[in-house]
């Protein structure tokens, strides 16, 4: 499908791996200039060599997300290379555990910076361009705001704040006819996920376990997937679309999972 995103220019926060590469990629079948955002030097300049061999060049702009100064430094740098920007997708965060019994104030504070209020300050910053663009923002949650996982009030509320934040930004800039969505990720097959389930004794039994649970397949959810719906949300063939939670999990939030 022809999605008309031809050059156009969209930030990705943390889109050197995982699901921001995933996005990064299906922007870049759609011909859309991809700008990735992340701290991460190392990984970035591999998916920056990997894709010049595909023959796709991609900016990036590194970037601690925490600190707003770079936050703002971030957009500013798009703007100096392209003079606009056609969307923004919130991605980067991390599971970081800091639970009720375990953690305390100071890494609860840090786990709400790491994953909600980047979220924030990215679009902040990048609103007067958007509102030029009539733009699109897509941000990526969890489904740990609807189901909970335990060890982790952090994450938890952080994407309790960024399914909050979708529908008040979605309210709040209706009159600049921009749009914004959120595509709740369950199960998704990610190195983030598999360092996690390296983690326990047997990691196998552990995955199939988690997989038998998910309604739609038995299996985890791709990168390709969250990615091709994000640039869908992105575009005009969604030109309708806003304040909307996108479940992209197999029905594992929602449907029975004792279904056989």
């Amino acid at each position: 499908m022809d999605l008309q995103l031809q050059n156009k220019v969209i930030i990705v926060t943390g889109g050197s791996k995982g699901i921001g590469l995933g996005v990064v990629e299906s922007l870049l079948k759609e011909d859309a200039i991809p700008v990735i955002v992340t701290r991460n030097e190392a990984s970035v300049l591999k998916v920056v060599e990997a894709l010049k061999k595909k023959g796709k060049d991609v900016f990036y702009t590194l970037a601690e997300l925490t600190d707003p100064e770079q936050c703002e430094n971030a957009v500013k740098s798009v703007i100096d290379k392209y003079g606009r920007i056609d969307g923004l997708v919130n991605n980067a965060g991390v599971n970081d555990g800091v639970g009720l019994e375990s953690g305390n104030y100071q890494g609860f504070m840090e786990s709400l910076k790491r994953n909600v209020v980047h979220y924030y300050l990215m679009a902040h910053y990048a609103l007067p361009e958007l509102k030029k663009s009539k733009g699109a923002i897509v941000n990526i949650g969890s489904k740990t705001a609807d189901t909970g996982q335990g060890g982790t009030s952090g994450y938890a509320a952080s994407n309790g704040g960024r399914n909050a934040l979708t529908r008040e930004w979605a309210l709040e800039l209706l009159p600049y006819a921009i749009r914004v969505n959120a595509v709740i990720v369950a199960e998704c097959d990610t190195p983030q996920y598999d360092n996690w389930i390296k983690t326990f004794s047997n990691p196998e039994d552990t995955l199939a376990n988690i997989t038998k649970n998910i309604p739609l397949g038995k299996r985890m959810t791709t990168i390709e997937e969250i990615g091709d719906t994000v640039v869908f949300l992105l575009s005009n063939k969604s030109s309708h679309t806003t304040g909307q939670l996108l479940y992209v999990d197999g029905g594992y939030t929602h449907l029975d999972r004792a279904l056989e």
